[in-house]
């Protein structure tokens, strides 16, 4: 299992606006035909003001959604609105290991 997570640090008074602009993003991907991953917002300490996941059975299957993600201009609107709220982004690729 593969999971991509992205972190999204916000500008100043820009966090509720990063959080509707990653909802946008997710119904970006669902109209694409991907998983819409899952969206999480901070509760308190440090770390992002908005973190989204989503889990690949492979890697061919998260190459595949990024392949899908780079040839949609809707989505690269998507992202390049992301970016002029944002102070910080992150995207970490993970493997599940087994215990």
């Amino acid at each position: 299992m593969i999971v991509e997570i992205t972190n999204y640090y916000a500008r100043p008074g820009q966090a509720e606006a990063v959080l509707a602009q990653r909802r946008r993003a997710s119904d970006v991907r669902a109209r694409l035909g991907l998983p819409a991953g899952r969206i999480f917002t901070k509760l308190e300490g440090a770390g992002p003001d908005v973190r989204w996941e989503c889990a690949f059975e492979t890697r061919a299957a998260y190459d595949a959604d990024m392949a899908r993600r780079a040839e949609s201009s809707e989505f690269a609107d998507a992202r390049k609105t992301m970016h002029t709220l944002l102070e910080k982004f992150e995207r970490h690729l993970q493997q599940e290991v087994a215990p």
